[in-house]
Parts: structure tokens; sequence; C-alpha cells
């Protein structure tokens, strides 16, 4: 009995043992083969070699292998190529990559070139490519070619030689200029040569009124000046779209200066008044020095006195006569005092009752 049961026991282990090995290589050799496709298609974009195969362009798998190993999205370059054979441009897949590798927008660029196609626009992939790089929508330089941009500038003050300010706003219609986009100057050199050439016209005119009878005058000058030269833009036309009169500066000029000159009098008059305030100081002093001095001397006439009386040169009559003098001297001032009429009195304004 034990026997029999180790016999069956033998011959199962053996049976199984070969049945796990199977499904263990067969385990190993499928995730080796999903490994390997994840890789193939991880550097092999299939799906894009399909779509482009299906679409007529022929791109190798080669080339999107190379790409993938240059770190570069097939997708960024194969779609463009896909849109600009289908719109019939000549574009090779190695110049897209090129200027891509330059940091340029491949999107764009064959977006402007299908624009410019349809547009009869004369632009091969050179220069719309070095516009890109540039720094310029190459984009919109096509779309403001077809359809022009209106350029609306600030409010450009400007006085006219009788003194009066007018405000004037005008409206620039330019085109892109292809050919002078890679080096041409931007809206603001318009802008600012357009501002110039307002203030120049309205400087120029004798008065206002004849820049508001004739605002067209303004665009006919700015436009004779040829302001669009050296810029990424042609100038196809300028409105004055308002012209506002502003202050009189010319008034306001000669009011300030006349305020100026009241404030100039009015130190002068403040620097003489000082100065003859200073004077009379000066005086005032000058006096009270010699009162000084008077009332010093008086001081000392008792003193001499005394002492010519002491020494004998005078004697008791003649300082009796001395101050009858000098009584008599001042009775006389007294007299002539009193006698001498005083001032009216000043009129009050009030009506005599």
């Amino acid at each position: 009995m034990v026997a029999s049961l180790l016999a069956s026991t033998y011959s199962t282990t053996y049976i199984e043992q070969p049945q796990v090995s199977v499904i263990l290589w067969v385990v190993i050799v499928v995730l080796a083969v999903v490994a390997l496709l994840t890789v193939f298609l991880r550097f092999v974009p299939v799906g894009l070699w399909i779509t482009s195969m299906a679409a007529g362009v022929h791109v190798s798998i080669s080339s999107l292998i190379g790409m993938r190993l240059r770190r570069i999205q097939p997708k960024r370059l194969v779609e463009p190529l896909i849109r600009a054979r289908k719109a019939g441009l000549e574009v090779t897949l190695p110049k897209l990559e090129t200027h891509y590798l330059a940091g340029g927008n491949v999107d764009r660029v064959i977006n402007a070139l299908i624009a410019a196609q349809r547009s009869n626009i004369e632009m091969p992939f050179e220069k719309a490519s070095a516009i890109d790089l540039a720094g310029r929508d190459v984009l919109q330089a096509v779309q403001m070619s077809v359809t022009p941009k209106v350029i609306e500038t600030p409010v450009v003050a400007a006085i006219a030689k009788d003194g009066i300010e007018l405000r004037a706003k005008a409206r620039v219609t330019v085109r892109t200029n292809i050919e002078r986009l890679v080096g041409g100057a931007g809206e603001e050199t318009i802008i600012a040569r357009v501002g110039e050439g307002i203030v120049t016209t309205v400087g120029s005119s004798a008065t206002h009124k004849q820049v508001l009878e004739n605002p067209d005058l303004i665009s006919q000058t700015v436009l004779s000046k040829g302001l669009d030269a050296g810029t990424a833009y042609e100038i196809l036309s300028i409105d004055i779209a308002d012209v506002d009169v502003g202050r009189n500066i010319g008034a306001q000029l000669q009011m300030d200066q006349a305020e100026a000159d009241r404030h100039i009098a009015q130190a002068r008059a403040e620097e003489r008044r000082a100065m003859a305030v200073a004077r009379e100081q000066e005086m005032k002093a000058s006096v009270q020095e010699m009162r000084a001095r008077v009332v010093e001397a008086e001081a000392e006439v008792p003193k001499a006195l005394a002492a010519a009386l002491r020494e004998g040169r005078m004697g008791a009559m003649d300082y009796y006569q001395m101050k009858n003098m000098m009584a008599d001297t001042d009775m006389r001032e007294g007299i002539g005092k009193a006698a001498t009429p005083s001032a009216p009195p000043a009129e009050t304004g009030k009506p005599n009752k």
C-alpha cells in the first residue's frame, strides 16, 4: 500500500516539472517581445510613418529614428511637411529640421508660405525662415500684405505761429513690405515720424485756423516726407481723425513773463527799501552818537565852572550874569513857541450840525 502511494507521487512530480518550465519560458519570451516592441515604437513612430505614406510623403524609418536620436519630435516636422506637400510647396525635411534646430517655428513658416502662395506673393522658404529667425511674425506679415493694418497714433499736441495749441490724432494705413521686413523699423518708428510731421505742419502754419479749415494739409505734408523709408511697412494713407483746439500758449507765455517781471520788480524794490532802511538806521545811530557826545560835553560844563570859581578865573557876578543870560534865552524861546500858530485840525468828514 505504501509502496503504491510513493510510486504515484513520484510519477505526478515527474510529469508536472516539464510543464512549469515551458510556461515560464513562454512568459519570459512574451515579456521580451513586449519590451522590444516598446523600445521599437519609442524610437520608431510607426503611426506617423503610416500617416506620411498615406499622404504621399515619403519619410524613411531611418529619418524618423535619426530625429528621435537628435531629440526632435518627428510630429513637429512631419505634419508641417505633409501640409506643405499637399499645398504644392517644394519643401524638404532637412530644411525643416535645420530651421527647427535653429530655434525657428516650423508651423508658422509653413502656414506663412501657404498663405503667400494663395495670395500670389513670392516668398521662398529661405526668406520666410530668415524672417522667422529674426523675431518677426512671418504669418502676420503675410496677412498684413494682403489686408493692410490701421495704426492709430496717440494725441499729438502742436502749436501754430499765433500761439494756439492744436491736438491732432491720425490713423495710418500701412502694408507690410516683405523685402524690408528683416532689418526694417517697426510701428513705433512710423508713429514717431507721423507725430513729427504733424508738429512740423502745425508749427509752420501762420494761424491755427488754416489747419482747422484744411486738415488734409497735414496728410499731404506728412506723406510727401517719405516716412516709410527704412521701415518694414509701406504707408498707404494718413487720415486725420480728430483736431481739437487746446490752450492759448502764446497768451499763457506772456502772462508768465509778466508775472516773472513783476516778481523781479518787487525784488528790486525790496532791495532798495532795505538799503534805505539801512541808511536810516545808520543816520539814527550817528545822531544818537552825536547826542551822546553833546550830553557828555554838557556834563563837563558844571565841572569846568566849579574849577573856574575855585581857581579865581571866574567871579560870582560873572556866574550870575551867565545864569541871567540863560534864563533870558529860555524865556525868549518860550515866547517864540507860544506865538507860533498851531496846525489846523484834520477834517473828520462829518457834516456840520
